[in-house]
Protein backbone atom coordinates (compact mmCIF):
# COMPACT_ATOMS: atom_id res chain seq x y z
CA UNK A 1 0.00 0.00 0.00
CA UNK A 2 1.43 3.45 -0.71
CA UNK A 3 2.28 4.92 2.46
CA UNK A 4 2.24 9.04 3.50
CA UNK A 5 5.02 10.02 2.06
CA UNK A 6 4.56 8.43 -1.01
CA UNK A 7 1.20 10.22 -1.11
CA UNK A 8 2.66 13.50 -0.69
CA UNK A 9 5.62 12.46 -3.16
CA UNK A 10 2.53 12.43 -5.93
CA UNK A 11 0.82 15.53 -4.86
CA UNK A 12 4.08 17.50 -4.71
CA UNK A 13 4.93 15.98 -8.39
CA UNK A 14 1.22 17.26 -9.91
CA UNK A 15 1.46 20.74 -8.07
CA UNK A 16 4.20 21.00 -10.52
CA UNK A 17 2.93 19.35 -13.80
CA UNK A 18 -0.82 19.67 -13.83
CA UNK A 19 -1.96 22.76 -11.33
CA UNK A 20 -3.21 25.54 -13.47
CA UNK A 21 -3.90 23.81 -16.18
CA UNK A 22 -7.35 22.20 -18.45
CA UNK A 23 -7.16 18.43 -19.48
CA UNK A 24 -9.39 16.56 -21.43
CA UNK A 25 -10.63 14.07 -18.84
CA UNK A 26 -12.27 10.20 -19.98
CA UNK A 27 -12.81 7.41 -18.15
CA UNK A 28 -10.67 4.57 -20.09
CA UNK A 29 -12.66 1.31 -17.85
CA UNK A 30 -16.32 3.24 -17.66
CA UNK A 31 -15.99 3.35 -13.73
CA UNK A 32 -15.62 7.50 -13.66
CA UNK A 33 -18.00 8.71 -16.23
CA UNK A 34 -19.89 10.58 -14.45
CA UNK A 35 -16.73 12.35 -12.70
CA UNK A 36 -14.61 12.57 -15.73
CA UNK A 37 -17.36 14.53 -17.41
CA UNK A 38 -17.73 16.86 -14.25
CA UNK A 39 -13.76 18.16 -14.71
CA UNK A 40 -13.87 18.20 -18.15
CA UNK A 41 -12.03 20.57 -19.46
CA UNK A 42 -11.83 22.36 -16.24
CA UNK A 43 -8.59 23.84 -14.32
CA UNK A 44 -7.10 22.19 -11.47
CA UNK A 45 -6.91 24.67 -8.78
CA UNK A 46 -4.94 22.39 -6.18
CA UNK A 47 -3.82 19.63 -4.79
CA UNK A 48 -3.78 18.22 -1.11
CA UNK A 49 -2.24 15.57 0.71
CA UNK A 50 -4.02 13.87 4.10
CA UNK A 51 -2.80 10.89 4.83
CA UNK A 52 -2.83 8.24 2.20
CA UNK A 53 -5.89 10.39 0.37
CA UNK A 54 -5.66 13.09 -2.36
CA UNK A 55 -8.02 15.74 -3.10
CA UNK A 56 -7.37 17.61 -6.61
CA UNK A 57 -10.01 20.62 -6.60
CA UNK A 58 -10.91 21.34 -9.95
CA UNK A 59 -13.06 24.85 -10.91
CA UNK A 60 -16.15 25.19 -11.42
CA UNK A 61 -16.14 28.25 -13.35
CA UNK A 62 -14.94 29.30 -17.22
CA UNK A 63 -11.05 31.29 -15.80
CA UNK A 64 -8.15 29.82 -15.80
CA UNK A 65 -5.90 29.50 -12.63
CA UNK A 66 -7.97 29.72 -9.71
CA UNK A 67 -10.85 31.54 -12.40
CA UNK A 68 -14.18 31.76 -10.97
CA UNK A 69 -13.66 29.84 -7.34
CA UNK A 70 -14.76 31.91 -5.40
CA UNK A 71 -17.94 32.59 -7.37
CA UNK A 72 -18.46 28.77 -8.28
CA UNK A 73 -16.39 26.46 -5.83
CA UNK A 74 -14.88 23.52 -6.68
CA UNK A 75 -15.43 19.59 -7.92
CA UNK A 76 -13.44 18.16 -5.36
CA UNK A 77 -11.45 14.76 -6.86
CA UNK A 78 -10.89 12.44 -3.94
CA UNK A 79 -8.35 9.54 -5.06
CA UNK A 80 -7.40 7.02 -2.06
CA UNK A 81 -4.55 4.56 -4.02
CA UNK A 82 -4.95 1.25 -2.15
CA UNK A 83 -2.48 -1.57 -2.13
CA UNK A 84 -1.71 -0.85 -5.51
CA UNK A 85 -2.87 2.09 -7.67
CA UNK A 86 -0.42 4.90 -9.15
CA UNK A 87 -1.24 8.54 -10.62
CA UNK A 88 1.63 8.61 -12.99
CA UNK A 89 1.88 11.21 -15.49
CA UNK A 90 3.77 10.85 -19.00
CA UNK A 91 4.59 12.43 -22.48
CA UNK A 92 1.80 13.08 -24.84
CA UNK A 93 4.31 11.62 -27.39
CA UNK A 94 4.63 8.29 -26.04
CA UNK A 95 2.01 7.31 -23.49
CA UNK A 96 0.88 3.62 -22.22
CA UNK A 97 -1.75 2.09 -23.15
CA UNK A 98 -5.13 1.72 -20.60
CA UNK A 99 -5.62 -0.58 -18.41
CA UNK A 100 -8.82 -2.48 -17.19
CA UNK A 101 -7.94 -0.85 -14.07
CA UNK A 102 -7.46 2.74 -15.18
CA UNK A 103 -10.27 4.94 -14.04
CA UNK A 104 -9.37 8.33 -15.07
CA UNK A 105 -6.97 9.86 -18.36
CA UNK A 106 -6.32 13.44 -18.41
CA UNK A 107 -5.29 14.80 -21.70
CA UNK A 108 -3.34 18.37 -22.25
CA UNK A 109 -0.46 20.76 -23.02
CA UNK A 110 1.61 17.49 -24.09
CA UNK A 111 1.32 15.62 -21.16
CA UNK A 112 -0.94 12.32 -20.38
CA UNK A 113 -1.75 11.50 -16.76
CA UNK A 114 -3.29 8.39 -16.08
CA UNK A 115 -4.91 6.67 -12.52
CA UNK A 116 -5.66 3.71 -10.91
CA UNK A 117 -7.02 3.72 -7.62
CA UNK A 118 -9.01 1.67 -5.52
CA UNK A 119 -11.17 4.92 -4.53
CA UNK A 120 -11.88 7.81 -7.36
CA UNK A 121 -15.49 9.25 -6.46
CA UNK A 122 -16.24 13.23 -6.97
CA UNK A 123 -17.73 15.24 -4.25
CA UNK A 124 -18.06 18.90 -3.55
CA UNK A 125 -15.90 21.21 -0.74
CA UNK A 126 -18.17 20.91 2.10
CA UNK A 127 -17.50 16.55 1.46
CA UNK A 128 -14.11 17.66 1.79
CA UNK A 129 -14.15 19.29 4.99
CA UNK A 130 -16.02 16.44 6.37
CA UNK A 131 -13.51 14.21 5.25
CA UNK A 132 -10.38 16.38 6.35
CA UNK A 133 -12.27 16.26 10.00
CA UNK A 134 -12.70 12.34 10.28
CA UNK A 135 -8.97 12.46 9.00
CA UNK A 136 -6.36 12.25 12.01
CA UNK A 137 -3.05 14.37 12.32
CA UNK A 138 -1.03 13.92 9.57
CA UNK A 139 3.12 14.35 10.30
CA UNK A 140 3.82 15.54 7.09
CA UNK A 141 1.62 18.82 7.49
CA UNK A 142 2.65 21.60 9.16
CA UNK A 143 -1.10 22.36 10.66
CA UNK A 144 -0.64 18.55 12.36
CA UNK A 145 -0.91 19.20 16.15
CA UNK A 146 0.43 17.03 18.25
CA UNK A 147 -1.85 17.68 21.30
CA UNK A 148 -4.97 17.51 19.78
CA UNK A 149 -3.86 13.96 18.46
CA UNK A 150 -2.67 13.27 22.28
CA UNK A 151 -6.27 14.02 23.52
CA UNK A 152 -7.32 11.40 21.34
CA UNK A 153 -4.56 9.32 21.79
CA UNK A 154 -5.38 8.77 25.61
CA UNK A 155 -9.14 8.45 25.56
CA UNK A 156 -8.95 5.49 23.01
CA UNK A 157 -9.30 1.86 24.52
CA UNK A 158 -7.34 0.20 21.68
CA UNK A 159 -3.89 -0.89 21.72
CA UNK A 160 -0.60 1.39 20.05
CA UNK A 161 -0.31 -1.12 17.60
CA UNK A 162 -3.83 -0.35 16.39
CA UNK A 163 -3.74 3.64 16.89
CA UNK A 164 -0.85 3.90 14.36
CA UNK A 165 -2.84 1.84 11.70
CA UNK A 166 -5.99 4.12 12.61
CA UNK A 167 -6.23 6.71 9.76
CA UNK A 168 -8.71 9.02 11.93
CA UNK A 169 -5.34 9.31 14.66
CA UNK A 170 -2.01 8.30 12.61
CA UNK A 171 -3.11 9.68 9.07
CA UNK A 172 -0.37 8.42 6.88
CA UNK A 173 1.57 5.76 8.39
CA UNK A 174 1.18 2.19 7.72
CA UNK A 175 2.08 -1.06 8.55
CA UNK A 176 5.66 -1.00 7.94
CA UNK A 177 6.27 2.64 9.71
CA UNK A 178 4.14 1.28 12.16
CA UNK A 179 6.55 -1.90 13.03
CA UNK A 180 9.78 0.50 12.81
CA UNK A 181 8.18 3.76 14.54
CA UNK A 182 7.03 1.17 17.95
CA UNK A 183 10.79 -0.43 17.49
CA UNK A 184 12.17 2.89 17.77
CA UNK A 185 10.49 4.54 20.54
CA UNK A 186 10.77 0.87 22.69
CA UNK A 187 6.59 0.11 22.84
CA UNK A 188 5.34 -2.78 22.34
CA UNK A 189 2.43 -2.66 19.53
CA UNK A 190 0.16 -4.41 22.13
CA UNK A 191 0.25 -2.02 24.80
CA UNK A 192 -2.94 -0.19 25.53
CA UNK A 193 -2.70 3.53 24.37
CA UNK A 194 -4.46 4.62 27.88
CA UNK A 195 -1.21 3.50 29.68
CA UNK A 196 1.15 5.79 27.96
CA UNK A 197 2.26 8.68 29.64
CA UNK A 198 2.64 11.48 27.17
CA UNK A 199 6.92 11.66 27.20
CA UNK A 200 6.38 7.89 25.22
CA UNK A 201 3.81 9.52 23.23
CA UNK A 202 6.04 12.86 22.29
CA UNK A 203 8.57 9.74 20.95
CA UNK A 204 6.02 8.04 18.81
CA UNK A 205 5.25 11.42 17.80
CA UNK A 206 9.05 12.46 16.71
CA UNK A 207 9.43 9.04 15.06
CA UNK A 208 7.06 9.61 13.20
CA UNK A 209 7.90 12.84 11.92
CA UNK A 210 11.58 11.71 11.47
CA UNK A 211 10.86 8.53 9.29
CA UNK A 212 8.36 10.11 7.52
CA UNK A 213 10.12 12.86 6.51
CA UNK A 214 13.32 10.94 5.66
CA UNK A 215 10.89 8.52 3.30
CA UNK A 216 9.69 12.10 1.70
CA UNK A 217 12.87 13.03 0.95
CA UNK A 218 14.57 9.62 -0.31
CA UNK A 219 11.20 8.34 -1.77
CA UNK A 220 12.36 4.91 0.19
CA UNK A 221 11.41 3.51 3.70
CA UNK A 222 15.13 3.79 5.54
CA UNK A 223 13.81 3.95 9.21
CA UNK A 224 17.51 2.53 10.51
CA UNK A 225 19.64 5.60 11.01
CA UNK A 226 23.03 5.78 8.69
CA UNK A 227 24.81 5.80 11.91
CA UNK A 228 23.48 2.61 13.07
CA UNK A 229 23.70 0.97 9.64
CA UNK A 230 27.26 1.29 9.71
CA UNK A 231 27.59 -0.72 13.01
CA UNK A 232 24.28 -2.91 12.76
CA UNK A 233 25.40 -4.24 9.18
CA UNK A 234 23.72 -6.32 6.89
CA UNK A 235 20.47 -7.08 6.89
CA UNK A 236 19.71 -4.40 9.17
CA UNK A 237 20.78 -1.35 6.92
CA UNK A 238 17.44 -0.46 5.95
CA UNK A 239 14.89 -1.77 8.60
CA UNK A 240 14.72 -2.64 12.33
CA UNK A 241 12.52 -5.50 13.08
CA UNK A 242 10.37 -5.85 9.54
CA UNK A 243 10.73 -8.87 7.56
CA UNK A 244 13.11 -9.87 9.60
CA UNK A 245 13.98 -12.51 11.97
CA UNK A 246 16.09 -11.50 14.55
CA UNK A 247 16.54 -7.91 15.91
CA UNK A 248 19.81 -5.97 15.07
CA UNK A 249 20.41 -4.73 18.39
CA UNK A 250 19.53 -7.22 21.29
CA UNK A 251 19.59 -10.44 19.33
CA UNK A 252 16.32 -11.21 20.39
CA UNK A 253 13.76 -13.22 17.62
CA UNK A 254 11.44 -11.10 16.12
CA UNK A 255 7.73 -11.85 17.10
CA UNK A 256 5.21 -11.60 14.25
CA UNK A 257 1.06 -12.20 14.64
CA UNK A 258 -1.96 -10.92 13.33
CA UNK A 259 -3.62 -7.16 14.34
CA UNK A 260 -6.72 -6.55 12.18
CA UNK A 261 -5.68 -8.95 9.52
CA UNK A 262 -2.23 -6.83 9.23
CA UNK A 263 1.07 -8.89 10.21
CA UNK A 264 2.38 -6.73 12.88
CA UNK A 265 6.20 -7.30 14.16
CA UNK A 266 7.86 -6.89 17.08
CA UNK A 267 11.39 -7.48 18.91
CA UNK A 268 11.15 -10.64 21.52
CA UNK A 269 14.10 -9.47 23.61
CA UNK A 270 14.51 -6.84 25.47
CA UNK A 271 13.89 -3.77 23.30
CA UNK A 272 10.00 -3.97 23.39
CA UNK A 273 8.61 -5.35 26.60
CA UNK A 274 4.98 -4.93 27.90
CA UNK A 275 4.75 -2.74 30.70
CA UNK A 276 2.66 -3.32 33.47
CA UNK A 277 -0.54 -1.73 33.20
CA UNK A 278 -1.04 1.42 35.86
CA UNK A 279 -5.07 1.10 35.25
CA UNK A 280 -5.28 -2.48 36.76
CA UNK A 281 -2.04 -3.02 37.80
CA UNK A 282 -1.78 -6.73 36.08
CA UNK A 283 1.24 -7.55 34.26
CA UNK A 284 0.31 -8.34 30.26
CA UNK A 285 2.18 -11.67 29.13
CA UNK A 286 2.53 -13.64 26.00
CA UNK A 287 -1.11 -16.29 25.53
CA UNK A 288 -2.21 -18.27 22.79
CA UNK A 289 -5.21 -16.85 21.09
CA UNK A 290 -8.04 -18.96 21.52
CA UNK A 291 -8.48 -22.43 23.00
CA UNK A 292 -8.80 -25.26 20.83
CA UNK A 293 -12.20 -26.06 19.36
CA UNK A 294 -13.51 -29.66 18.61
CA UNK A 295 -11.94 -30.49 15.06
CA UNK A 296 -10.17 -27.38 14.86
CA UNK A 297 -6.63 -26.77 13.75
CA UNK A 298 -4.30 -28.26 15.92
CA UNK A 299 -2.13 -25.27 15.29
CA UNK A 300 -2.84 -21.71 15.17
CA UNK A 301 -2.52 -19.52 12.55
CA UNK A 302 -1.21 -16.84 14.68
CA UNK A 303 1.40 -16.74 17.54
CA UNK A 304 0.81 -16.23 21.19
CA UNK A 305 -0.31 -12.34 21.97
CA UNK A 306 -0.40 -10.59 24.70
CA UNK A 307 -4.18 -10.56 26.05
CA UNK A 308 -5.80 -7.12 27.20
CA UNK A 309 -8.99 -7.96 28.36
CA UNK A 310 -9.86 -8.34 32.13
CA UNK A 311 -10.62 -11.61 33.43
CA UNK A 312 -14.50 -12.25 33.62
CA UNK A 313 -15.63 -13.94 36.44
CA UNK A 314 -18.15 -15.96 33.38
CA UNK A 315 -17.50 -17.17 29.79
CA UNK A 316 -19.26 -14.41 27.72
CA UNK A 317 -18.95 -16.86 24.63
CA UNK A 318 -19.28 -20.21 25.88
CA UNK A 319 -17.11 -22.55 23.44
CA UNK A 320 -17.42 -26.50 22.65
CA UNK A 321 -14.49 -27.98 24.02
CA UNK A 322 -13.63 -31.94 23.16
CA UNK A 323 -14.27 -32.54 26.80
CA UNK A 324 -17.79 -31.86 28.84
CA UNK A 325 -17.36 -29.07 30.61
CA UNK A 326 -18.91 -31.72 34.15
CA UNK A 327 -16.70 -34.43 33.06
CA UNK A 328 -14.54 -33.62 36.01
CA UNK A 329 -15.65 -32.22 39.01
CA UNK A 330 -14.81 -32.51 42.74
CA UNK A 331 -16.84 -33.34 45.12
CA UNK A 332 -17.70 -30.88 48.12
CA UNK A 333 -17.16 -33.78 50.49
CA UNK A 334 -14.57 -36.67 49.74
CA UNK A 335 -15.61 -38.34 52.76
CA UNK A 336 -19.21 -38.92 51.46
CA UNK A 337 -17.55 -41.36 48.90
CA UNK A 338 -16.17 -44.03 51.23
CA UNK A 339 -13.13 -45.21 50.04
CA UNK A 340 -10.71 -47.23 51.90
CA UNK A 341 -8.23 -44.42 52.27
CA UNK A 342 -10.63 -42.29 54.12
CA UNK A 343 -12.90 -44.25 55.90
CA UNK A 344 -9.21 -45.66 57.87
CA UNK A 345 -8.78 -42.35 58.67
CA UNK A 346 -12.02 -41.37 59.83
CA UNK A 347 -12.34 -44.50 62.09
CA UNK A 348 -8.81 -44.39 63.56
CA UNK A 349 -9.16 -40.59 64.37
CA UNK A 350 -12.90 -41.69 66.08
CA UNK A 351 -11.40 -44.28 67.71
CA UNK A 352 -8.41 -42.65 69.64
CA UNK A 353 -11.15 -40.60 70.25
CA UNK A 354 -13.16 -42.44 72.45
CA UNK A 355 -10.60 -42.68 75.17
CA UNK A 356 -8.83 -45.82 76.93
CA UNK A 357 -11.88 -47.56 79.08
CA UNK A 358 -13.85 -50.54 78.56
CA UNK A 359 -16.44 -48.56 76.83
CA UNK A 360 -13.86 -47.19 74.37
CA UNK A 361 -12.09 -50.81 73.50
CA UNK A 362 -15.92 -51.92 72.62
CA UNK A 363 -16.15 -48.86 70.51
CA UNK A 364 -12.79 -49.60 69.44
CA UNK A 365 -13.33 -53.40 67.82
CA UNK A 366 -16.72 -52.29 66.40
CA UNK A 367 -14.87 -49.62 64.44
CA UNK A 368 -11.71 -52.31 63.29
CA UNK A 369 -14.79 -54.76 62.40
CA UNK A 370 -16.57 -52.14 60.20
CA UNK A 371 -12.53 -50.70 58.79
CA UNK A 372 -11.97 -54.63 58.17
CA UNK A 373 -15.64 -55.56 56.13
CA UNK A 374 -14.78 -52.89 53.98
CA UNK A 375 -11.26 -53.99 52.76
CA UNK A 376 -13.29 -57.16 52.70
CA UNK A 377 -15.53 -55.52 50.16
CA UNK A 378 -12.83 -54.04 48.50
CA UNK A 379 -10.47 -57.27 48.38
CA UNK A 380 -13.85 -59.67 46.99
CA UNK A 381 -12.88 -63.64 46.48
CA UNK A 382 -8.64 -63.48 46.96
CA UNK A 383 -9.70 -62.93 51.17
CA UNK A 384 -11.37 -66.15 51.47
CA UNK A 385 -8.41 -67.76 49.99
CA UNK A 386 -6.04 -65.88 51.90
CA UNK A 387 -8.33 -66.95 55.40
CA UNK A 388 -8.01 -70.72 54.13
CA UNK A 389 -4.40 -70.33 54.07
CA UNK A 390 -4.14 -68.64 57.37
CA UNK A 391 -6.88 -71.25 58.98
CA UNK A 392 -4.52 -73.83 57.62
CA UNK A 393 -1.44 -72.51 59.35
CA UNK A 394 -3.46 -72.04 62.45
CA UNK A 395 -4.27 -75.24 64.16
CA UNK A 396 -6.09 -73.56 67.24
CA UNK A 397 -9.88 -73.92 67.08
CA UNK A 398 -11.22 -71.00 68.78
CA UNK A 399 -8.91 -68.21 67.31
CA UNK A 400 -9.40 -68.57 63.90
CA UNK A 401 -12.95 -66.64 63.68
CA UNK A 402 -11.18 -63.94 65.77
CA UNK A 403 -8.44 -63.80 63.65
CA UNK A 404 -10.22 -63.98 60.42
CA UNK A 405 -12.15 -61.00 62.00
CA UNK A 406 -9.08 -58.56 63.00
CA UNK A 407 -7.20 -59.68 59.41
CA UNK A 408 -10.42 -59.20 57.61
CA UNK A 409 -10.90 -62.79 56.20
CA UNK A 410 -13.74 -64.14 55.35
CA UNK A 411 -16.17 -65.69 58.39
CA UNK A 412 -17.57 -68.16 56.38
CA UNK A 413 -14.57 -70.62 55.61
CA UNK A 414 -13.60 -70.81 59.47
CA UNK A 415 -17.51 -71.86 60.14
CA UNK A 416 -17.21 -74.71 57.57
CA UNK A 417 -14.21 -75.98 59.17
CA UNK A 418 -15.81 -75.96 62.40
CA UNK A 419 -18.82 -78.05 61.24
CA UNK A 420 -16.48 -80.12 59.57
CA UNK A 421 -14.66 -81.24 63.38
CA UNK A 422 -17.77 -80.66 65.15
CA UNK A 423 -19.18 -84.73 66.57
CA UNK A 424 -21.53 -86.56 65.42
CA UNK A 425 -25.14 -86.16 66.49
CA UNK A 426 -26.23 -88.50 69.59
CA UNK A 427 -22.68 -88.21 71.19
CA UNK A 428 -22.23 -87.08 74.27
CA UNK A 429 -22.83 -83.09 74.67
CA UNK A 430 -23.81 -83.48 70.91
CA UNK A 431 -26.97 -82.28 71.04
CA UNK A 432 -25.92 -78.96 73.08
CA UNK A 433 -22.63 -78.27 70.98
CA UNK A 434 -24.51 -78.63 67.83
CA UNK A 435 -27.52 -75.98 69.14
CA UNK A 436 -24.52 -73.75 70.00
CA UNK A 437 -22.76 -74.04 66.39
CA UNK A 438 -25.98 -73.76 65.33
CA UNK A 439 -26.12 -70.40 66.80
CA UNK A 440 -22.80 -69.20 66.24
CA UNK A 441 -23.30 -69.90 62.60
CA UNK A 442 -26.80 -67.81 62.44
CA UNK A 443 -24.72 -65.18 64.44
CA UNK A 444 -21.91 -65.38 61.86
CA UNK A 445 -24.01 -65.23 58.88
CA UNK A 446 -25.99 -62.38 60.59
CA UNK A 447 -22.69 -60.56 60.88
CA UNK A 448 -21.16 -61.41 57.69
CA UNK A 449 -24.59 -60.43 55.68
CA UNK A 450 -24.59 -56.67 57.62
CA UNK A 451 -20.76 -56.41 57.09
CA UNK A 452 -21.57 -56.76 53.04
CA UNK A 453 -24.17 -54.08 53.55
CA UNK A 454 -22.08 -51.33 55.12
CA UNK A 455 -23.63 -48.85 57.21
CA UNK A 456 -22.24 -46.48 59.88
CA UNK A 457 -24.89 -46.65 62.71
CA UNK A 458 -24.39 -50.64 62.25
CA UNK A 459 -21.37 -50.81 63.30
CA UNK A 460 -21.89 -50.94 67.04
CA UNK A 461 -24.58 -53.92 66.50
CA UNK A 462 -22.39 -55.55 64.52
CA UNK A 463 -19.36 -55.62 66.87
CA UNK A 464 -21.56 -56.66 69.98
CA UNK A 465 -23.56 -60.10 68.00
CA UNK A 466 -19.86 -60.65 66.97
CA UNK A 467 -18.15 -60.20 70.61
CA UNK A 468 -21.70 -62.92 71.55
CA UNK A 469 -20.64 -65.16 69.13
CA UNK A 470 -17.51 -65.59 70.38
CA UNK A 471 -18.58 -65.64 73.80
CA UNK A 472 -21.03 -68.62 73.04
CA UNK A 473 -18.17 -70.35 71.19
CA UNK A 474 -15.95 -70.72 74.39
CA UNK A 475 -18.91 -72.09 76.33
CA UNK A 476 -19.32 -74.13 73.85
CA UNK A 477 -15.80 -75.82 73.75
Amino acid sequence: MVEGHGVHRVAQAHRRALVGKKFKASSPNGRFVDGARAIDDKALARVEAIGKNLFYFFDRGEGGRGGGSERHGHHVMHVHFGMSGRFSVHAASDPPAATPTTRLKLEGHGRVAMLSAMVVDLMDESGFEAKRVALGQDPLREDACADTLWEKFTASRKSVGLALMDQSMFAGVGNIYRAEILFKAGVHPEQPCRDLDRGAFDSLWRHSVELLQRGYSTGSILTVDPEEALVLGEPWTRRYVYNQSSCGRCGGKVLTWDMANRTVYCCGGSCQKLIESGSSGAFYTLVPIRPRRRGGRRSLRTLPVASLRPPLAFNPRPRRLSTPTDAFQLHPDIRSYGTALSCESIIRSRSEEEGRGEEGRSRARAVRVALRAGQRRDRGVGSVQDDRKGAERDPRGGERLREGRRLGFGEKAGARRRRRRAPPRGEEGGGSRNVNRRAVDADEEHQHRDARQGGGREDLRVAADADAGDARARDAK
